[in-house]
């Protein structure tokens, strides 16, 4: 049996760094009410646009993997290809795309990502590359 892979890469001059821990509360009427401040609406956003062009037609079945490589843009001082130890965390970045292809059908809950492999880099060409795998 053939397993199903979805694979492509987003070019973008500024991966955005806004993460998914940075939604916001305030309090209404003595109860909390969450929101996200509109610098992670625009990420949210650029993200559900781009990912969106390459999303299945029909939701992945089963376990995944799902790869992502940040590949951040090179000033010069780094080799392209090095790994980049700067913020943001790998952690906190990979959640908001993780949600993004959630609900863009890529697979039906994120609870199906079985592997999760982070990488972030120095690039000469900046951008973001998902592969998501079907895994037995």
């Amino acid at each position: 049996m053939e397993e199903e892979l979805i694979q492509f890469f987003i070019p973008m001059k500024k991966i955005p760094t806004v993460t998914h821990q940075e939604k916001q509360v305030h309090v209404v009427h003595g109860k909390p009410v969450f929101y996200e401040p509109e610098e992670l609406k625009r990420a949210r956003a650029l993200f559900m646009d781009s990912f969106g062009q390459h999303a299945p037609e029909k939701e992945m079945n089963g376990k995944v993997r799902l790869l992502i490589k940040y590949c951040f843009k090179n000033s010069g001082k780094h080799k392209d290809g090095e790994y980049k130890d700067t913020k943001p965390d790998l952690d906190n970045s990979t959640k908001l795309v993780q949600d993004c292809l959630t609900r863009l059908g890529f697979w039906k809950d994120d609870r199906y990502v079985v592997s999760l492999i982070a990488e972030k880099f120095w690039a000469e060409m900046p951008g973001i590359f998902i592969r998501i795998e079907g895994v037995s």
